[in-house]
């Protein structure tokens, strides 16, 4: 199911004065895939999110879900509508006194789902997610990751055909997060549901993100294939994303002068593993050391990061980057350090 979002925008009005939470924006995703939006506190994700199944009532513009327009649905159609529209929140929203069965059996019971089916459903969801073990346990008795994955159960017990993840992950360890992680994969492969995570990590985003928006200041400042805006960052914010990645830093005992240089290259895809350095040492007569080098796997696709000193002649230093500038899928970058 696609999701349109026609210059919608949102304005609050709190004790005389408003707030602009999310500037005029559109935002088409498209059937299938998996769109994640990025930014720091403040930065109107949430906002964003939230209008998609209109828990907030855009103040301008249009929503449009399939073949709905959501701001023009009467408030019963647009409660059917929704129970079609899952949503996982960041705090699991379980009721920590019922049984991983009865918090499943409440969402089904609220959309009048047929008495003599919800059993079987419930043993199907749980099976998907994998607690067949535990239907009988008490949900305050479940870790971050197990309460994650009732979350995500109770999300998709009405055959939804768009999920919302409202930072899903940001409450659970980093292997937690990646069994989450591939288990929404799991479901956006298997069930064909469309995806739409917020997050202020780039991690979360580089392991299941189709394409990705950078929010800021309420708006998408930036937005693409995954891969391509990993590679070619345009925007300080994005680029400040990439480097918390990374994270490579410039020895502070480093002093560059035109024959003592720190050069930091990408590689892409397929080259992102060859020994591309081995060709820097034969082929020029300069000290070459490595100070850093990563690389990590986006939709499954390679790119490399290498940062390394290089000291000796300027002119020869100079020839080093022209040649680094002149070699297909290798580039010379100077955000990252």
């Amino acid at each position: 199911m696609s999701i349109q979002l026609n210059n919608v925008s949102k304005t609050y009005h709190l004790k005389g004065r408003s707030v602009e939470a999310l500037k005029p924006t559109s935002l088409k995703v498209e059937t299938g895939e998996i769109y994640g939006l990025i930014g720091y506190s403040g930065a109107g994700k949430s906002t964003l999110l939230r209008l998609i199944n209109l828990l907030e009532k855009p103040s301008a513009g249009s929503v449009i879900v399939g073949e709905d327009n959501l701001t023009e649905l009467t408030p019963k159609a647009l409660r059917i509508r929704r129970q079609k529209i899952g949503m996982i929140f960041q705090q699991f929203n379980l009721i920590e006194s019922k049984t991983v069965y009865e918090n499943i059996e409440f969402v089904l019971k609220a959309s009048k789902y047929s008495k003599k089916d919800v059993p079987a459903r419930i043993e199907e969801l749980l099976k998907l997610v994998g607690l067949n073990d535990k239907s009988s346990i008490n949900a305050s008795n479940l870790s971050g990751g197990q309460k994650q994955r009732v979350g995500i159960a109770r999300a998709l017990a009405n055959n939804p055909d768009i999920l919302l993840c409202d930072e899903a992950t940001s409450a659970l360890d980093p292997d937690t997060t990646k069994s989450i992680l591939n288990l929404l994969k799991n479901i956006n492969k298997t069930l064909g549901i469309t995806i739409v995570i917020i997050t202020h990590e780039m991690e979360v985003i580089k392991e299941i993100a189709d394409r990705v928006g950078v929010m800021s200041g309420g708006e998408i400042i930036e937005s693409g294939e995954t891969y391509s805006v990993f590679s070619h960052p345009k925007e300080k914010i994005t680029k400040d994303f990439v480097q918390e990645i990374y994270n490579f830093e410039t020895p502070p005992q480093i002093k560059e002068t035109p024959d003592n240089q720190v050069i930091t290259i990408q590689f892409l895809s397929e080259n992102a593993e060859e020994n591309y350095l081995n060709q820097l040492y034969r082929n020029f007569d300069l000290n070459i050391s490595i100070l850093n080098g990563r690389i990590e796997y986006i939709k499954e696709k390679p790119l490399g990061f290498l940062m390394f000193q290089v000291s000796g002649n300027a002119q020869e230093i100079e020839r080093l980057k022209t040649h680094i500038d002149k070699t297909p899928g290798i580039e010379r970058v100077g955000y990252i350090g």
